[in-house]
């Protein structure tokens, strides 16, 4: 289904507007950006980031509404976008073949830009009763789009807990649906996997007593032994006005871009997001958690030799193919 989905995406891009399909590699040309749902964080802070981008450098580039992760490197590997955001679990299965892509088989021909922020694991439940992830055995939860990054998240977290999927009254929802069945009573919980605060739930904050279910230590301990690619994180109350701080997991949001993206435009898409992070965090708040170290840290996908060139210059050696 996601491979009929990206192929009718594409077709429509390409009717829309021809010229396009011949832009953003090589050739030169806008890069376009997939990035996530408009209520999600990739949206949000990939728009701000492809703004900056096309202001400061010769590289357009911009923000194109997808499904995100599995969806972006899907439709670059058919030469609809150049550049994508995506979780790091998510693009270690592609480059391996596995899990979502095990059915369609490896995409190598993408390469890393940066790791720019973490994602949260995000529970998120109206009903007070629902303390733990124990609870959520029996209930109706949203477990995101069947096949998708949060799909597999909310698996590895259930199945740390011993419950899988036949537990559960599971849906299969974006985002924005999710909270959208929240507020209607139509389920009792949902998985969010993105960058707190997110859009929707903050949306659903503001007219909802919002609670977030935290994983214990016991559980978290049990999870990085199978899945390490999660890290612990905590979202404070502060951030969607909840009773206490959340205790989670975390994946890296990561921009990766097409092989044939040029060395240039990628060092223009890396140089100015770190350059120029202090503007950028007064237009989003993902800005303020931009760092280098954590921007090249990722071992499982090669870094771009554009992206690679600008790491040198900060005395960083990173990985190229």
């Amino acid at each position: 289904m996601k491979r009929t989905f990206a192929l009718i995406a594409l077709i429509a891009l390409i009717i829309a507007s021809p010229l396009m399909a011949q832009g953003g590699s090589e050739s030169g040309g806008t890069l376009r950006f997939g990035t996530g749902g408009d209520q999600g964080t990739y949206y949000g802070f990939g728009n701000v980031l492809a703004q900056r981008i096309s202001s400061e450098t010769d590289t357009p580039v911009v923000a194109v509404v997808s499904a995100g992760s599995q969806d972006n490197i899907e439709m670059m590997d058919m030469g609809s976008y150049q550049l994508g955001f995506v979780q790091t679990d998510v693009m270690s299965y592609a480059y391996n073949g596995t899990n979502l892509f095990a059915e369609t088989g490896a995409i190598t021909d993408f390469s890393t830009i940066a790791a720019l922020y973490m994602e949260q694991v995000q529970i998120v439940t109206l009903d007070p009763n629902i303390k733990t992830v124990a609870d959520l055995k029996g209930k109706r939860v949203s477990i995101g789009s069947s096949g998708s990054g949060v799909y597999y998240n909310a698996l590895d977290i259930l199945g740390a807990y011993g419950i899988t999927e036949n537990d559960i009254s599971a849906t299969y929802q974006s985002f924005g649906d999710s909270v959208d069945a929240l507020q209607d009573g139509k389920i009792d919980a949902a998985f969010v996997v993105a960058g707190a605060p997110t859009v929707a739930v903050s949306t659903l904050a503001t007219t909802h007593k919002v609670r977030l279910v935290s994983i214990d230590d016991e559980h978290i301990a049990k999870l990085l032994e199978t899945s390490p690619y999660y890290s612990p994180y905590t979202i404070p109350a502060s951030v969607y006005g909840t009773d206490e701080d959340c205790q989670t997991v975390a994946v890296g949001a990561v921009i990766i871009a097409k092989d044939d993206v040029s060395e240039d435009a990628a060092y223009d898409v890396v140089s100015t997001i770190f350059n120029d992070k202090d503007a950028i965090a007064k237009s989003h708040d993902k800005g303020n958690e931009l760092d280098l170290g954590f921007a090249s840290s990722i071992t499982t996908v090669p870094y771009h030799p554009g992206a690679a060139r600008y790491f040198a210059e900060q005395g960083i050696e990173v990985p190229t193919k």
